[in-house]
């Protein structure tokens, strides 16, 4: 956040509703440090952090009426300016609490959104972060402002009563909408190229999943010594990242940093972003990173299986091409490293990605998976046989040539036949 940005007094609430129960509405004190933490994230602070419980949402206001009254009160006497509500408002119940509360309020999505915004660096990220965003907007202009009933007068040969505001405005965030779609397209057919490529070198590919702040970018920095943006922030990464590994023994790899989860996931995010999340879907083996010191981290493993299996990668976590990476073991007591260790089983590993301790195992299972397949052999061909030869570079990672003049010799190492998957 720049030291010029002007901070926005911020209240968050978090609704805690009974009827969802726990497993869907989070503990509700780390319900309160995720959410206090996604504000964090936008550049803001919050004034206070609170939890209403209620047995279900309303139609009209989300909260009942005698707790936004309580709730004004609140703001009021904090002199808060904007109300961040994690959880999803319609249109109505958004529209509905800012005339209640007299404040600007946004909801979890619009939050996330804000975040992404922000931190998207390559094209292709700024561009589905205004998808998102757009289609978000689109569905919430209804008579948000008075000047959206006003009407302008009829063009070309059509004349009429005109077009009303409102409905020019959805008209240009259509157009803009089908506009960034057919871009994202071609950026999309850039990467399928890319991919292309890199299945010819042939280099496996493995890509880092995880919940946002479970520490995968800072697995990746210590891991290829790379400079990705790494701190205890949610949403820390947002665009992808690829680097090279080498294991030796010209054993080399393509390793990829990913944009976090998170619980509730947006889903005009999860469309926005499946560009994103192919190097997900298209990796070798998947390693999903998880923050073994959360208390909650099986709720967030959860959370991420679902997104998983929404994009198409049902039942992965049973596949030979996934492991898990309990990380920051580092921060448990010893009572709590045994007994994760004791639950570690043949895809999983525990790691500290700060100290460095179990990394080592992890890379083992990693290569083991990768290369399980793959042989080095020994090829000989006739000088003339160009296709042949063709043949071996086109299929395999040339180690070693050595030429006669009559024999042309080749180490290769064969690719991976990962099309047969699990």
């Amino acid at each position: 956040m720049s030291k010029k940005e002007k901070q926005t007094k911020t209240a968050v609430v978090c609704p805690i509703i009974r009827s969802l129960g726990l497993s869907a509405s989070f503990d509700e004190e780390k319900r309160m440090e995720e959410a206090e933490g996604l504000v964090r994230a936008m550049g803001q602070t919050a004034v206070f952090v609170k939890s209403i419980k209620l047995d279900k949402p309303t139609a009209g206001l989300f909260f009942g009426k005698g707790t936004v009254e309580k709730l004004k009160s609140e703001c009021l006497e904090n002199e808060v300016e904007l109300v961040v509500v994690d959880g999803a408002l319609s249109p109505v119940q958004q529209r509905n609490l800012e005339k209640a509360l007299e404040l600007k309020v946004i909801d979890r999505t619009a939050v996330i959104l804000e975040i992404f915004g922000r931190r998207a660096q390559t094209k292709e990220g700024k561009l589905q972060v205004e998808l998102a965003h757009l289609s978000y907007q689109k569905g919430r202009l209804v008579r948000s402002w008075t000047h959206l009933e006003r009407q302008r007068g009829g063009g070309g040969f059509l004349g009429g009563p005109g077009e009303t505001q409102i409905e020019l405005d959805k008209r240009h965030l259509g157009e803009r909408i089908l506009k960034i779609k057919k871009e994202l397209e071609k950026v999309k057919k850039t990467r399928s190229v890319q991919r292309l490529a890199r299945k010819r070198v042939p280099y496996p590919h493995a890509a880092f999943a995880g919940y946002t702040n479970a520490g995968k970018s800072t697995l990746f920095n210590f891991i290829t010594k790379a400079q990705v943006m790494a701190e205890d922030m949610l949403f820390a990464t947002l665009d992808p990242t690829m680097r090279k590994v080498e294991f030796g023994a010209g054993r080399e790899i393509i390793l990829s940093d990913t944009v976090g989860f998170i619980s509730d996931l947006p889903h005009e995010l999860v469309m926005a972003f499946r560009a994103t999340l192919e190097e997900v879907l298209e990796a070798d083996v998947i390693v999903h990173v998880i923050d073994v010191s959360n208390p909650l981290y099986k709720k967030q493993r959860a959370d991420v299986l679902e997104v998983l299996h929404e994009l198409g990668l049902e039942k992965i976590e049973f596949s030979k091409r996934y492991i898990e990476v309990y990380n920051k073991i580092d921060c448990l007591s010893d009572e709590g490293r045994a007994l994760v260790c004791q639950n570690l089983k043949e895809n999983r590993v525990g790691v500290s990605a700060l100290t460095g301790d179990g990394v080592a195992d992890f890379l083992a299972m990693l290569e083991e998976k990768l290369f399980s397949c793959r042989q080095i052999k020994e090829l000989r061909f006739d000088v003339t046989d160009g296709a042949g030869i063709a043949k071996a570079y086109r299929l395999g990672k040339i180690l070693e040539r050595r030429e006669d003049g009559e024999k042309v010799y080749l180490r290769v190492l064969e690719k991976n036949n990962f099309e047969k998957r699990d």
